[in-house]
C-alpha cells in the first residue's frame, strides 16, 4: 500500500504550514485530484469521503512561529515527520500498513529517517497518484479552515478568502494594520512591517559568535534558503536545488507565469572582494547561458515542465 504525502500553504505569508499524510488502503474515491484544481465545494466533500474511507490518514502542522524559527526546509521535514508518526499510530491501531511512500516534489522529507529507503519523490505527484491527491485536499480543507476561523480573531485581515497568501487585499490590510502572530517574520517581504531589517544591526552578541561560528558551507546553505524563500513568497514554484548537471550546478531552479528561472545566489558578508554581481564576468556568464541551454530540455522533460521562456537570475543575500 502506498502512503501519500503532500503539503499545503509553503508560501503562504501568514498561517502554519500543513503537511497532508494519507493511506487509501483498498478505498477508491472518485475525482480524487490535485486540491488546487477542485473547487472549494468538491474538496471539502472528497476531504469528508477521504476521512470515512481511507484505511488511514493524518496531518502534521508547523505554526507560523516554528517556521520561523527553524526555516522552511526543517519546517517541510517537521511537518512530515509529525504526520508520518501520527499515520504510523492510526496503522498499527487499525492493523493496516504501507510499504511505499510517495511525496510530490524533488525533496525527501524523510531523509535521515529509518523510512527514507521507502520514499520516492515525484513532481506533479498530487495530480498523479491518487494518495497523493488525498493528502493534498485533507491538509487544503483542513488549513483554509484554519485560517477562516481566525477571522474572528484578527477582524480586518479577510483570512478567509487569501488564507494568507500575499494578494494584494492581504498586502494592503498588513499595511493598514500591521503584522499579526500568524505572519511569517522571516520572509523577506514581511521584514520591513516587523522592523526586523531596522534591528538586524543590534542582533546581540550571543547571536553574532554564533554566526561566527557557521562554517561556509552552512553560510551558503542559509543564503540558499533565504533565496528559495524569497522566491516562493514572490510566487514561484520551486523545481529543484542544487541541481546538477556534467557541467555545472544551478542552485535553485523555479517557475512562474510560464517562465523557467535559473538563480544563481551568492553570500557576501561586505564588499571587501566586491559584490555578488562580480563574481559574475562576461565569461563565466556566457558559459552559463550555454550550459542553461543545454540543461533546459533535460529539465522539461525530467520535471514535465511547460514553459514559454527562461531567464537567469543573480541573487546576492546579505546575512
Amino acid at each position: 500500500m502506498t502512503l501519500g504525502i503532500d503539503e499545503v500553504g509553503r508560501g503562504a505569508w501568514a498561517g502554519p504550514l500543513v503537511i497532508g499524510a494519507v493511506v487509501l488502503g483498498g478505498a477508491e474515491i472518485e475525482g480524487l485530484d490535485d486540491s488546487k484544481k477542485l473547487t472549494k465545494k468538491r474538496r471539502e466533500g472528497l476531504d469528508v469521503a477521504i476521512r470515512e474511507q481511507a484505511s488511514s490518514w493524518a496531518l502534521g502542522w508547523v505554526s507560523a512561529k516554528e517556521l520561523d524559527e527553524i526555516g522552511m526546509s526543517e519546517a517541510l521535514k517537521l511537518a512530515t515527520r509529525r504526520a508520518v508518526k501520527e499515520i504510523q499510530a492510526k496503522c498499527q491501531k487499525n492493523g493496516s500498513t504501507f510499504d511505499e511512500i510517495i511525496i510530490d516534489g524533488t525533496v525527501n522529507f524523510l531523509a535521515g529517517t529509518p523510512l527514507e529507503k521507502y520514499v520516492t519523490m515525484i513532481a506533479k505527484a498530487d495530480g498523479l497518484i491518487p494518495s497523493v491527491s488525498a493528502a493534498s485536499i485533507i491538509a487544503k480543507v483542513a488549513r483554509d479552515k484554519f485560517m477562516a476561523e481566525q477571522d474572528d480573531i484578527y477582524p480586518g485581515y479577510d483570512f478567509s478568502s487569501h488564507v494568507g497568501y500575499g494578494v494584494p487585499k492581504h498586502r494592503a490590510a498588513i499595511k493598514r494594520l500591521g503584522v499579526t502572530p500568524l505572519h511569517r517574520l522571516s520572509f523577506a517581504p514581511l521584514a520591513k512591517y516587523a522592523g526586523v531589517e531596522s534591528n538586524s544591526q543590534n542582533a546581540s552578541e550571543e547571536e553574532s559568535k554564533s554566526q561566527q561560528k557557521d562554517t561556509t558551507r552552512q553560510i551558503g546553505n542559509k543564503g540558499e534558503q533565504t533565496a528559495a524563500d524569497w522566491l516562493v513568497a514572490d510566487g514561484h514554484e520551486i523545481i529543484a536545488r542544487n541541481w546538477r548537471t556534467r557541467y555545472c550546478e544551478i542552485d535553485i531552479v523555479s517557475k512562474k507565469d510560464k517562465v523557467l528561472y535559473f538563480t544563481e545566489v551568492k553570500y557576501r558578508k561586505n564588499d571587501n572582494f566586491g559584490d555578488g554581481l562580480a563574481a559574475i564576468t562576461n565569461k563565466n556568464s556566457n558559459k552559463c547561458v550555454l550550459l542553461l541551454e543545454y540543461s533546459l530540455p533535460k529539465i522539461r522533460s525530467m520535471k514535465a515542465v511547460i514553459c514559454k521562456c527562461w531567464q537567469f537570475l543573480l541573487m546576492e543575500i546579505r546575512l
